[in-house]
């Protein structure tokens, strides 16, 4: 029986890929992101240290059984000689010292969320070996005293404090500044140092056998899969736990060998705002972490130009090389041994959502790939960060800044500040602040605060720190090096110059302009129709997708917004919202308490101009496309006061008048009225008002309302139709749960749309149709169809009533505990149920169009504007989505990729749970 093969080499990529059946993306699984493209490169010729990866499929092993699976360890030293071979040197030997990082790499890039060591390999007999070899003493002791303070770190779990405090103070009483002002015999003194914290930290000796050390910190680099920061960062972005980490064990080069030597992270195009030139920042005599934790100040990688120019030459043509390669923006890190360029890394990088938009669009149009791949590239958190508010320029301009930096992740964030990732996560989670994560620099152990925070502002980094960085994977705006500020950490005050802010104080972080500035500043919208990539990108939606997004709105200027973003129809008018303004009101509550049908009518007759008006505006601004109007829903009471505040008004009134009934003085009026109010309230009263007459039953019960509504509904259609505009109004009857109650109620109402038609002498288009939100009406969806010309189902009420929670109740008790226990896989009020809420959806199309061949069907539901969900109505057969005018454009992306993720019938059939 062959060995299970659990480490490959660089030079083994193809064997890789024979083992996942040639799928490069299974090559990535394996051997994670990182490996893969490192062999990748060896393969095309892009100049790449010599290493090995051990798989993916390793690390899930050790995670299940706590130890290395059988036969890894050995296929790790069979590796390590080869990788001594072809870099000429020897593993832990004192006169030619080989030695190697331990990076993690995942399927999915994950920045700075998992573990790495540079340098193992050094011990003090390698040191010395290797002070022979180079002539460099200050080069060697600035790489062990690295390893020692990395591995005490990642391996040995040693507090980061441990490390920092004594060099700090080591620098301060040498008077030093910067790391590189530090001599040869300063490093010796603290590599001693360090190892002096591992001793006194952990009770032994730093370990000086280098197999030791690359196999203590492989395992670290296994368990910090599961580490909390990983972990949080996965739920974030929804990557799977099973993916696992490989660890790839990789020859060192060294960027702090001299001013010939440095270290670099690029961006082949901008991740911030996408323009097409190289991003990016280096320094010299430096490692990469140097650069990364964003601990001292770079240089932009277009200087590196005049400094090497050679190197730089061959710098920007491997990149072309490598973007071209993997047709998409790649994010490298190289480094630069006395004068000699090695790529360490490439990866698909990450970007702001402006960034990502406009690079797609580029690509397409330079043939790197087609508008399907581009569509699928931007993610619909992208497009919905594009539409945050952004500071109002207005304002923001005649208001001075505190603070300037990196504008490293674009939109504006306003909060309270807060020194640490901890506090930031516990004001969000108990008081629901908005909060603005300050520090000197972040660390990987800080993205649960960043995920927390509405902005980050630090005073250390550059535009590929780890700050800016994960600021732009989750669209978290981001302001990063502004050097002017001092952050006293003990103390918890921000200072700059005669400016002392602190914990808790407001400020403003402008990510577009790299600015900060005391207390809040309002925001504002931006307009879709200046964001000319992100409008050719979704008019590329458009062309694709299966489904049309149309938009909930009541009022025409909702409706002109929602046009404006793209919708295609009105799917949800609330008719109800309209009777509840100031001047409205009093009619309303007149009609409910009418005594008889006449009175209502008359009260209804005040009301008919307001709704003609509303509807008039409405049909004008969606000229050709369909409006969906529903008609009353909620139950009466919602009207009407509350009669706790009735009762407490009467007896402050009563109170109040107690001396005139004593002295037998004329009732008052205003009391009188309340008291009458508190008995019609309570008469009204219903034990689960939600449940109760409301919908079809109230149009039933008092069909004069809805008879109202469809009267100004058709004459407002009407006047505009006479106006030169085409208006194809929709009526929805809400709450059917039986065929009866649409037979009782509908051909009445389309009785008084022909009337009014002919009283105009004018005819619209115009359908009726109904809601299916009570689980019965799904499933007797064949019988509705016979009457309904158009479903539209409700997902609000339909998933309280399915599950029989009460949505309100529910969110505020248990709901979080439930998904955070894994219960339930996600807050079915956000997500659609696809096993429950979204089989009743199926069966009642399928059912439905048995019935009624054309039957139109949507969602109006607050699930319309959730991707997922608008991925289960492509499958089931919807032909549109309604939700938020702010939510379209997300829509219409989601539309398209669920269209190219099941893209014909046949693969709708292939629901996916």
């Amino acid at each position: 029986m062959t060995e299970k093969k659990w480490v490959y080499l660089f030079s083994e990529v193809n064997q890789a890929e024979a083992y996942v059946g040639g799928d490069w993306d299974k090559v990535r699984g394996l051997l994670g992101g990182k490996g893969a493209n490192l062999a990748d490169m060896s393969r095309i010729g892009v100049p790449v240290p010599p290493g090995f990866t051990v798989t993916t499929e390793a690390c899930n092993e050790y995670s299940a059984n706590g130890k290395f699976p059988d036969g890894m360890w050995d296929q790790m030293l069979a590796g390590l000689s080869e990788v001594e071979k072809e870099a000429g040197k020897k593993f832990g030997d004192s006169k030619n010292p080989l030695l190697v990082s331990c990076r993690s790499g995942a399927k999915f890039s994950m920045p700075g969320m998992m573990d790495t060591v540079l340098n193992i390999g050094l011990n003090d007999e390698t040191a010395k070996g290797m002070v022979e070899l180079t002539g460099n003493e200050r080069f060697v002791y600035d790489s062990y005293r690295r390893l020692i303070q990395m591995f005490g770190s990642v391996v040995l779990e040693i507090p980061d404090e441990a490390f920092e405090n004594p060099m700090d103070s080591f620098k301060e009483s040498k008077g030093y500044k910067l790391d590189t002002e530090m001599t040869a015999s300063d490093l010796k003194e603290l590599t001693k140092i360090f190892k002096d914290v591992v001793k006194s930290e952990k009770g032994f000796d730093f370990p000086q056998d280098p197999l030791e050390q690359m196999r203590l910190a492989t395992q670290a680099v296994f368990r910090s899969w599961n580490g909390k920061r990983a972990v949080d960062y996965r739920r974030a972005e929804r990557i799977p736990d099973n993916l696992g980490t490989a660890v790839n064990i990789v020859t060192m080069v060294f960027g702090n060998m001299g001013d010939d030597s440095g270290t670099g992270v690029a961006f082949t195009r901008n991740p911030v705002d996408g323009t097409n030139k190289m991003f990016g920042e280096y320094l010299l005599n430096a490692q990469g972490e140097d650069v990364v934790a964003g601990i001292r100040n770079t240089n932009k990688i277009e200087s590196l130009e005049k400094v090497m120019p050679d190197v730089y030459k061959q710098f920007m043509d491997i990149t072309h090389k490598l973007e071209k390669h993997y047709r998409d923006m790649q994010d490298v890190e190289f480094t630069i041994e006395h004068g000699k360029l090695w790529m360490l890394q490439t990866r698909s990088g990450k970007r702001t959502a402006r960034s990502a938009v406009a690079i797609a669009v580029q690509m397409v149009n330079e043939g790197l790939i087609n508008k399907e791949t581009a569509l699928q590239r931007v993610t619909t958190k992208q497009v919905d960060a594009l539409l945050h508010p952004q500071f109002d320029p207005n304002k923001i301009k005649k208001i001075e800044a505190f603070a300037s930096g990196v504008n490293a992740s674009p939109g504006a964030a306003v909060g309270r500040i807060y020194f640490d990732a901890d506090k930031v996560v516990e004001m969000k989670e108990k008081e629901n602040q908005d909060c603005i994560m300050v520090r000197p620099f972040t660390k990987p152990d800080d993205v649960h605060g960043m995920l927390s925070a509405k902005g980050i502002l630090t005073s250390e980094g550059g535009a590929t720190s780890h700050a800016a960085v994960v600021a732009r994977q989750f669209g978290v705006p981001c302001v990063v090096g502004a050097s002017a500020i001092k952050i006293d950490l003990d103390k918890r005050v921000l200072t700059c110059g005669d400016l002392t802010l602190h914990e808790g104080d407001w400020i403003s972080v402008d990510g577009n302009t790299g600015k900060a500035y005391v207390g809040k500043i309002d925001v504002v919208v931006p307009d879709l129709e200046e964001m000319k990539d992100l409008t050719t990108l979704l008019s590329w939606a458009d062309e694709i997708s299966d489904i049309e997004v149309w938009a909930n709105a009541d009022y025409p200027r909702d409706a002109r917004r929602a046009r404006s973003f793209g919708a295609k129809g009105i799917g949800l008018c609330r008719t109800e919202h309209m009777f509840f303004e100031v001047e409205r009101l009093p009619i309303v509550q007149k009609m409910i308490l009418a005594k008889n049908s006449e009175d209502r009518t008359a009260a209804l007759n005040e009301l008919l101009p307001h709704q003609r008006s509303d509807f008039d505006g409405l049909f004008e601004a969606m000229t050709g496309y369909p409006v969906i109007i529903r008609l009353i829903d909620p139950p009466l009471h919602e009207f009407l006061p509350n009669a706790e505040d009735l009762k407490e008004q009467i007896i402050t009134k009563r109170i109040e008048k107690i001396s005139d009934y004593v002295n037998g003085k004329a009732i008052d009026k205003e009391l009188v009225n309340l008291e009458k109010m508190l008995k019609e309230v309570e008469l009204r009263h219903e034990s689960n008002p939600m449940m109760g007459l409301r919908g079809v039953r109230l149009s039933i019960v008092m069909p004069e309302i809805v008879e109202m509504q469809v009267r100004a509904i058709f004459e407002a259609a009407c006047d505009v139709k006479l106006r030169g505009f085409e208006p194809r109004p929709e009526i929805m009857i809400p709450l059917t749960g039986h065929v009866n109650e649409l037979k009782r109620i509908q051909p009445r109402l389309i009785e008084i749309a022909k009337q009014v038609m002919a009283e105009k002498k004018v005819e619209v288009e115009y359908l009726f149709g109904t809601m299916i939100e009570i689980p019965r009406a799904a499933v007797t969806a064949g019988e509705i169809a016979e009457v309904a010309e158009f479903f539209s189902f409700g997902t609000n009420d339909l998933t309280q009533m399915t599950f029989g929670y009460s949505r309100d109740d529910a969110e505020r008790s248990f709901l979080v505990k439930y998904v955070e226990e894994g219960i339930l896989p996600e807050n079915p009020f956000q997500v659609i149920d696809r096993n429950g809420v979204g089989k009743l959806m199926q069966i009642a199309i399928q059912d439905g169009r048995a019935s009624r061949p054309d039957l139109k069907v949507g969602i109006c539901g607050e699930h319309g504007g959730d991707p997922k969900s608008i991925e289960w109505c492509h499958i089931i057969g919807n032909d549109y989505v309604s939700c938020s005018p702010f939510r379209v454009p997300v829509a219409r992306l989601a539309a398209a990729q669920a269209k190219l993720d099941f893209p014909n019938p046949e693969a709708r059939k292939n629901i996916k749970k």
